[in-house]
């Protein structure tokens, strides 16, 4: 029976250290979150490889630089940012607008222009009360480089009786191609993916992505298009041919003498019909230079509201005549 109260109060201290343990390992665990929840100042560094399209240049840098300052933050970030100063850099994507040239492949930013960058270095929950780096500068080596022309390829339909205003505009329209010199040779132009664009009654925007070529990269990864469009309504009219810009005394003949011409202008049209202001003529220059005297008319001036036209026949027969 002895022996068996022993056990018992044994098995109980047992159990009491246990939960004095676990009370005690509580508190403490408490009082750790509970202190490093709260905000402390602090010193902060974070390695950065800045990232940046300059043209004929790395857009990634080749060094690393340390950027420190002074914050506020909690104790678990300060414990986190105290690890990260060793650990692997941050990538910072910088606005072209914010780096100076220092010659060279050096370029830096410094005063305020830092400040737009503070949750990128730091991260959001941090708040910096000063720059202790007060410039950064950046190595972008030089690379191999050509500036080429961007090809959209477009597939658009319009809705019946609407049309395109002009050719639809991208920007930019060229852009830079970086890699070896034997891949650049071959580059004349960089191509979009397919823009389809189907039964458009309105003006259209967006953006489009450029079409990777491998083993290059480019200075951007997309353009911007807006195409213009516009209702329109078809109007005929016929008007003379005549030559102008012909030497005094020179007399021509211009086969046919007519021409009809399909104007189409901007709906609704305005209290004057503008095709009955179109002018076509044959430019003599364009006569003196032609070998057969077959000439494109030319227009003086398209009234407003007109949107494009089109002339019957396209081409005419010129000819010199000879004084009597």
């Amino acid at each position: 029976m002895a022996g068996t109260r022993i056990g018992k109060r044994i098995k109980s201290r047992r159990r009491d250290v246990i939960l004095f343990l676990t009370a005690l390992l509580l508190a403490l665990l408490t009082w750790f979150v509970t202190n490093l929840s709260k905000e402390y100042p602090g010193i902060i560094s974070i390695p950065v490889v800045a990232e940046c399209n300059i043209d004929g240049h790395s857009n990634v840098s080749s060094n690393v630089v340390m950027v420190s300052a002074r914050c506020r933050a909690s104790g678990f970030r300060l414990v986190s940012a105290s690890r990260a100063e060793k650990g692997n850099p941050v990538k910072v994507s910088f606005d072209r607008s914010h780096l100076y040239h220092a010659g060279g492949d050096v370029w830096y930013i410094c005063g305020t222009a830092k400040n737009s960058y503070v949750d990128r270095f730091f991260g959001k929950e941090t708040t910096v009360e000063g720059f202790i780096t007060d410039t950064l500068e950046f190595t972008f080596p030089a690379e191999n480089s050509k500036k080429v022309p961007v090809n959209l390829v477009q597939s658009i339909t319009f809705s019946p009786q609407y049309m395109a205003v002009s050719p639809v505009k991208i920007s930019p329209d060229s852009v830079i191609v970086y890699g070896e010199v034997a891949r650049l040779e071959g580059i004349t132009e960089v191509n979009t993916v397919p823009l389809e664009l189907l039964q458009v009654d309105k003006d259209r925007h967006g953006v489009v992505r450029l079409n990777q070529v491998r083993g290059v990269r480019t200075s951007v990864q997309e353009v911007n298009y807006s195409l213009e469009v516009a209702r329109f309504v078809e109007l005929q009219t016929r008007l003379n041919m005549e030559m102008r810009g012909a030497p005094e005394g020179a007399r021509f003949s211009v086969y046919p003498s007519t021409a009809m011409v399909y104007v189409r202008c901007s709906f609704p049209l305005g209290s004057k019909d503008p095709s009955e202001h179109m002018d076509l003529y044959i430019d003599y220059n364009d006569f003196k230079n032609s070998i057969n005297g077959r000439c494109v008319p030319r227009s003086g001036h398209l009234p407003a509201g007109v949107i494009s036209y089109r002339v019957e026949p396209e081409v005419f027969e010129c000819f010199e005549v000879e004084g009597e």
